[in-house]
């Protein structure tokens, strides 16, 4: 579809200027697996997989012992493919957002891989509020629709990382970004009078996309049509 086109990057701050052989996007209450890229274990070889700035070990592997981490907001999530050393984390939520570090002691080299993760919550299903009927001066009376227009309003609440935006069919019409952590969301649409376009208005981030059609036939035709519904949800 062709809201999915739309993409945006934004980074959360405390991995700005991390570098990384993978970068994983995942939605809160899914799984995501980080992998070694080796179809076999090699050998017997010392494996760990670490976490975060503190470098907190998750998984070691040493002579064919598997020590798991006690840590509390990994417990009962890892899942470890014995036959890779793939890692598989469960149900996770936005604290699982990090860096990962893979290494894997070769003997007299040292096999290292890292992955910067992003845990994006799921997006809202965007809100279209009619606010603020303009009449121009020759359409003050209930009677005449000319020069009428009428201003949307897209709204989404308690979002982050997120672009917001107006569509008119398959065109982009306007659209606003966000990196906020759980603010509110608003983008104007002005619609001309009788206007039968269609329109939309799309909430997106990596993992997940929302849209809420306009009901054109909803909006009103005149000036005094719109005394009641100012700041009605659509």
């Amino acid at each position: 579809m062709f809201h999915g086109l739309v993409l945006f990057c934004l980074f959360f701050s405390p991995l700005i200027g991390a570098e990384a052989d993978e970068i994983v996007s995942a939605k809160e209450g899914d799984s995501f697996t980080l992998r070694t890229g080796f179809t076999e274990r090699q050998g017997d070889h010392e494996t760990e997989w670490r976490f975060g700035s503190s470098r907190t070990l998750l998984i070691k592997i040493k002579l064919g012992n598997v020590f798991s981490s006690s840590d509390t907001i990994f417990r009962d999530r890892l899942l470890l493919d014995r036959q890779t050393g793939d890692l598989t984390i469960t149900n996770i939520k936005n604290e699982h957002t990090g860096v990962y570090e893979l290494s894997i002691d070769l003997g007299q080299t040292e096999f290292q891989k890292k992955f910067i993760v992003t845990v994006y919550a799921p997006v809202p299903v965007p809100v279209i509020t009619r606010y603020s009927p303009q009449c121009s001066s020759s359409s003050s009376s209930s009677s005449s629709s000319s020069g009428f227009k009428r201003v949307l309003l897209c709204s989404v609440v308690n979002v982050s990382h997120v672009t917001l935006s107006w569509y008119k069919g398959n065109s982009l019409l306007s659209s606003i970004s966000e990196s906020d952590f759980s603010i509110s969301l608003s983008l104007p649409l002005e619609v001309e009078y009788q206007d039968i376009n269609s329109y939309s208005c799309v909430v997106n981030n990596p993992v997940s996309t929302q849209i809420t059609h306009l009901d054109i036939d909803q909006l009103c035709q005149t000036c005094s049509d719109c005394d009641n519904w100012s700041q009605k949800e659509l």
